[in-house]
């Protein structure tokens, strides 16, 4: 191409104003940057001073000083005055590079000193490198404001004999006046956080650390520090994330010493797989994806997590005296953080800026999941393997590419492993020190109100209509139990209705459309249409209000079974029906049959979604009758998956739950049905019952009807 074709860019002075004004979005990370560049001009100590805050912002000074290894003259000319310089950038990337104190550059854009703009209209700038002479600048942003070009704006500079950095000393001095806007209390104190939380909490690096200067020293009273709020945490963890494993998760269970009642508790694993379900477009159905850091220019993770109890009660407990103090720095300081080198990327985990959805989450289940205010967390990264990993040039996190998307699935994963963790022990707490006693909701209330009526009232006809009123509500809340408790088992079961329903219109509408003989076609549709009426009238069971009556346990686990028919062979999970081997003796119970297919029907599901979370190659369920447990008729269903990651007696509370982005509610409910049915739901020990060998591994449920109801 002919050179008289070639143009270029000519930028106007005003861009520099636009880098500051638009890019930088708050004052606090204007700050941060340009401490940033401290660390990476290797410094030991940065003075943070901000002055005459209590005047006109007109009047106010921040002083940004260090003692790293400054600049000379041509670094501050062809470096800090060029805007997107890569300076730094190739440090990073040339691989082989080591500052001086060992430190990677933090930054690679650019452009964040010119977030000096967003803090006042004139900046100066004083730094000396060894063996140099003192280099000052002066810029007044003002005259950036204008048509003219960038290059067309005077700025200036000269060397001069040290006056700043005497004595042999060397470092970078930028003092910024003239404030934009007025510093209040409330502004103060939240750029004091932010700088406090410019290394991880969980890394003590003295090497570089930041003092904070600040004219009204009084507005900082009251702050709490993370040194003294750390020791109210109650649950703590620490996980190791590689490749698409946590290689290691170690959670513990603190309970502080007034909370005598309750024993501490370790969980310590390895090499837990990370997978989570993927609407799959090709398919159009969610598939199983495994979360895989490999290829994602990520290295490997570090989180570590404590997590606290809000609640008044148990706080107190605690020797918390200042609960609002406290409840206010977690507000503030709470929630997941992420760290390269041990110093912060902006703006994970700052109040409004909920990226793992932990808010989002708990206000739809409160008791199961935790809130950025209930947990302060750490994300650490290595800064030469984490290129994958490119920060925002406005400094709002990481841009949302492929290497993300992998690093968030990752952390999720891994926080829903610990939470179920810190449910079990949340259990323990609100058991032994709820204010109140365990009850069972109104039936022992009403219990109370029977006996002081018949204990304190005379006996006479009004005593007695009372004595009968209560009765007839004790009928009726057992009534609309009963009610809520079917409405519960089919509504866990309506996702499965759906599913096995849509899969048989679909198979129908593809015989409809493929090119077959006419007659072959009606009969597909016939079978699948008398099929289809079949599932239906088999889940209209679930929902119908049946008093218990005898009911052959074989014809339920048939019914069950036929049920999730389609969804078994949609994942190919082969069911071993053991229970229709001839019994020698009597398999009919007394139950709600509707009840007991519904809870079988989840127990499978459950089944299905481990075995396909395992990534069993020949998936299957075997299911028998058998009177091996004296005194009671067992259903005993098993499966030849990973088995069961949680404690029995912490399976059946609601909330916990070891499913990704499971509930926890599924075998509650069963729990309470089996009561309902006066069984028992229960996880035996392989060798409770005649197990083959293939399932004594896997999760075995078992549902146990007592004999009395089988006469």
């Amino acid at each position: 191409m002919n050179d008289d074709h070639k143009i270029n860019f000519n930028p106007k002075a005003r861009i520099i104003l636009q880098l500051g004004d638009q890019l930088i979005r708050s004052e606090n990370i204007a700050v941060l940057e340009l401490i940033k560049n401290s660390y990476d001009a290797c410094a030991n100590e940065v003075t943070l001073r901000i002055k005459n805050i209590d005047f006109s912002p007109k009047n106010g000074i921040i002083e940004i000083e260090d003692d790293g290894f400054g600049m000379d003259y041509n670094t501050v000319k062809d470096v800090w005055l060029t805007p997107g310089t890569t300076y730094k950038k190739n440090q990073i990337d040339s691989g082989d590079f080591i500052s001086p104190c060992n430190r990677i550059p933090l930054g690679e854009k650019g452009i964040g000193r010119f977030g000096a703009h967003k803090l006042g209209k004139e900046i100066e700038l004083i730094t000396k490198r060894k063996g140099n002479k003192e280099v000052y600048l002066k810029i007044e942003w003002k005259d950036f404001d204008n048509d003219d070009m960038l290059d067309e704006v005077p700025i200036e500079m000269y060397e001069r004999e040290p006056e700043t950095f005497i004595d042999g000393r060397t470092g970078t001095k930028l003092i910024i006046k003239d404030f934009r806007n007025r510093w209040t209390r409330g502004n103060i104190r939240s750029l004091y956080r932010a700088v406090n939380s410019f290394n991880s909490p969980f890394e003590h690096n003295n090497k570089f650390r930041v003092r904070f200067r600040v004219s009204k020293p009084q507005w900082l009273e009251g702050l709490l520090s993370f040194d003294e709020i750390k020791d109210g945490a109650l649950f703590f963890a620490e996980a190791k994330l590689v490749g698409n494993k946590i290689s290691e998760l170690n959670y513990e269970f603190k309970p502080w010493p007034s909370l005598k009642n309750l024993k501490g508790r370790s969980y310590n694993v390895t090499d837990i797989e990370m997978r989570q379900k993927e609407y799959d477009e090709r398919e159009k159905k969610k598939v199983w994806e495994d979360i895989d850091l490999t290829d994602h220019d990520i290295g490997e993770v570090k989180i570590k997590l404590l997590i606290f109890d809000l609640d008044t009660h148990i706080l107190s407990l605690g020797g918390i005296e200042d609960k609002r103090g406290f409840k206010t720095y977690l507000k503030d300081n709470g929630g997941v953080r992420v760290y390269r080198d041990g110093v912060r990327v902006y703006d994970y985990g700052e109040p409004g800026n909920d990226w793992l959805s932990l808010d989002l989450e708990r206000v739809n289940l409160p008791t199961a999941r935790i809130s950025n205010n209930l947990v302060i967390g750490a994300i650490s990264l290595n800064r030469l393997e984490s290129k994958g990993l490119i920060e925002k040039t406005n400094r709002e996190g990481f841009i949302e590419n492929e290497s993300f998307r992998a690093f968030y699935s990752a952390i999720r994963f891994t926080l829903s492993q610990i939470v179920v963790q810190r449910n079990i022990d949340k259990e323990k707490i609100r058991n032994h020190y709820s204010k109140s006693s365990k009850k069972v909701p109104v039936v022992d209330n009403l219990a109370i109100l029977r006996e002081k009526v018949s204990s304190e009232l005379p006996s006479n006809k009004t005593k007695d209509d009372i004595l009968g009123m209560i009765s007839e509500i004790e009928q009726d809340y057992k009534s609309i139990s009963e009610v809520y408790i079917r409405s519960a088992s089919a509504g866990l079961s309506l996702s499965i209705v759906i599913h096995e329903i849509e899969k048989i219109i679909n198979e129908m509408l593809y015989v409809i459309e493929e090119n077959k003989v006419e007659d072959s076609k009606s009969d597909r549709i016939r079978s699948l249409t008398w099929h289809l009426g079949k599932l239906i009238d088999g889940y209209s069971t679930l929902i119908r209000k049946r008093a218990k009556q005898k009911a052959d346990l074989k014809q339920i686990i048939s019914q069950a079974v036929w049920n999730v028919d389609f969804r078994l062979n949609a994942h190919k999970v082969q069911v071993i029906k053991a229970w229709q081997d001839e019994k020698h003796f009597i398999t009919k119970v007394k139950c709600t049959d509707s009840l007991v297919i519904g809870t079988i029907i989840n127990i499978i599901d459950n089944s299905i979604w481990w075995l396909n979370y395992g990534k069993i190659q020949h998936k299957k369920v075997w299911i028998q009758i058998t009177d091996e447990l004296p005194k009671y008729i067992t259903i005993v269903i098993a499966d030849n998956g990973p088995g069961f990651t949680l404690p029995p007696d912490d399976v059946v509370k609601p909330f916990i739950s070891n499913k990704d982005s499971g509930i926890g509610i599924g075998l509650h409910i069963a729990y309470e049905i089996m009561n309902s049915q006066g069984g028992e739901l229960l996880f035996p020990d392989p060798n409770q019952f005649t197990i083959p060998d293939e399932f004594q591994s896997g999760a075995i449920v078992a549902l146990a009807f007592l004999l009395d109801n089988a006469k």
